[in-house]
Parts: C-alpha cells; structure tokens; sequence
C-alpha cells in the first residue's frame, strides 16, 4: 500500500484505489468541523447524528467535483426531523444545519423511536450539483429509504449515475476519559467505494443473479463489498485509526493504493452585510412587523452566529 504524509488524520477526504479488484473510493474523516457544527446547534443526539452523517457524505460526494461549484444535500420529509441541509463549496468548505418540529421530535425521542426512519418519516432526498453562474444546475432526487441516508444514496448512485456504489457512514459522541475541556466532541465518518469499467461499470443490482454466475468484475465488486461491510462504526469514527491504517486493514491483500488527502473545513458565507442586504430588500412596513423589543434578530441557520438590527438602520435610504 503506498501513501503520502496529508493533512493529519481529522478534517480530510482520503482518495483511494484498489488495483486489483478495479475498485476507486474515498475515506472522510471528520473532528473539529463537525463537532463545532454539532455543538453550536446543540441539537438532541440523534438529530446531531443524522446531520453529521449528512455532513460526512457531503464531505465524500462534494470532494469528486472536478470543478470550483458546490454540492447540496437536502432532506425533505413529513418525519419530526423535517429538513435537513448540507453544502459543500471547493476547494472544501462545509457546512450544515437541520430543521425540526419539536414538539413531535420531543414525543418521538420520549418513545425511543430514534432511527433514521422514525426522525425523517417520509420524504426524498435531493443532492444538487451548482456549476455556477451561466449553468444550469444538475439535480437528482430519489426517496428517502428507511435505512437512512447511506440507503438512499446508493439509490441515487445506481439509478442517477448507474455506477455500482456502496458506503458506510457513522457519527457520534467521542468521550474523553481524562477530559480537561469537554466531555466529548462530536466526530463523524465515511467510506465509499465504487465500481471502475471503461464500459460504464457495474450497477450493482442484476435481477439474473441466480441464473448466471458472476463475471469476474461482479466478482471483484462482491468481494469488496463484503470487506466494506466489516467495517464498524468506531473504525470510522477513531481519532486514534489513521485512514491509511484503515485501508490496510480492509484491503492489504488486493494492492489499495491512498492518495494525498484534501482538507475540509467549516465555512459559512453569513455576515451582518448580507442579512442587511436581506432585510432591506423587505418594505419598512414588513421590517416593522419583524421588530421584537425595540430590534429585529437574526440567527444564521448554519452557523448560529447572531446577529441584531435596529430598525432605523435598515429602512434608512428606504421609500
């Protein structure tokens, strides 16, 4: 297996091959920009699971651009757990929020329905390619399957991009044991691998499957996925499991080979100039309505930062 020294271990999008099997995939391993993403939201934790988890395959997705553009995920749903948005920006900037009724997220974390499922009921899940101004943009849609956002995607990936595509994707709190900050931070994690073919590859799914044997490329693709299935949620998630050590550990015997990782951090394009911009495209007559106590507040859904306005200022030049 050969590597390159990257950019450390959290944070990163690790590109790997898999030469024998005809195999291409990447590894996201996410610390500091998700657990601040999760943290200033403060959400409940199976909702700061879920927008990690959409985060990390954001992270995964939006990585393969070839282009300066962004990649949206986002969720729509009739579940407590309504929306959920992620946006990746190249070269890898990051972020994400989710939207929720709380009082049905409160009546269902209070009966221990805490699965994908229960949280996004159901819905569809959008992933958007934006080339930038003068293209149009791509946009595939596929329905929200009760597996979660790993299930959907490999929909998306068989039917949008017809390309054999399997992924694991984890998220969750890691506690210090001997804690001198927080408790914990929040980590989130991903691996996808996908099928290699001049011929356009292998969709993964062959309704014959029992009739005929398998070709050597489905044989290859199998015995990756199966390798891929062993991988267990604290190997994503380990601040302590380089990528590299992980590939090995999976894929040592069919000569994986790991490319430099790229970065990824937390970006958000909010500031009090463009929530001015915002609300003074509103009527003095709106603005006043959005008065509570003497100033109108606003809090950004990405990155919480707030931000408070007086009236005056914004009807100032106004009609």
């Amino acid at each position: 297996m050969s590597s390159s020294n990257g950019t450390g271990i959290d944070d990163l999008v690790q590109p790997f091959q898999i030469e024998d099997l005809g195999i291409r995939g990447r590894v996201v391993r996410l610390g500091p920009l998700v657990d601040r993403v999760l943290t200033s939201h403060a959400y409940p934790e199976p909702v700061s699971r879920l927008l990690g988890e959409a985060l990390a395959l954001t992270a995964m997705i939006g990585s393969a651009l070839k282009f300066d553009g962004r990649f949206i995920l986002q969720t729509q749903s009739n579940g407590p757990v309504n929306m959920i948005v992620a946006d990746y920006e190249s070269p890898g900037k990051l972020r994400g929020y989710a939207m929720m009724n709380q009082e049905r997220l409160a009546e269902a974390l209070g009966a221990g329905r805490t699965g994908p499922a229960d949280l996004m009921g159901e819905g569809h899940l959008a992933l958007t390619i934006d080339q930038g101004p003068g293209m149009e943009p791509y946009q595939g849609i596929v329905a929200l399957l009760p597996g979660g956002l790993s299930h959907s995607a490999h929909e998306y990936f068989a039917n949008s991009e017809q390309v054999a595509t399997r992924i694991r994707l984890a998220a969750g709190p890691f506690y210090h044991r001997e804690a001198t900050g927080p408790e914990k931070n929040w980590r989130a994690g991903a691996i996808m691998i996908q099928h290699i073919a001049p011929d356009g590859g292998l969709t993964g799914y062959r309704e014959d499957r029992d009739e005929n044997p398998y070709t050597d490329e489905e044989e290859a693709w199998n015995r990756a996925s199966i390798l891929l299935d062993t991988v267990e949620d604290h190997e994503l998630l380990d601040p302590d499991l380089e990528p590299n050590r992980l590939l090995y550990r999976l894929f040592h015997e069919d000569g994986v080979r790991a490319y430099d990782p790229s970065p990824v951090e937390f970006s958000c394009h909010c500031s009090r100039e463009r929530m001015s911009s915002v609300l003074r495209s509103f009527g003095s007559h709106e603005i006043d309505e959005m008065v509570q106590d003497g100033v109108i507040t606003v809090t950004c859904e990405f990155c919480s930062e707030v931000h408070v306005f007086e009236p005056a200022e914004l009807k100032e030049g106004l009609n």
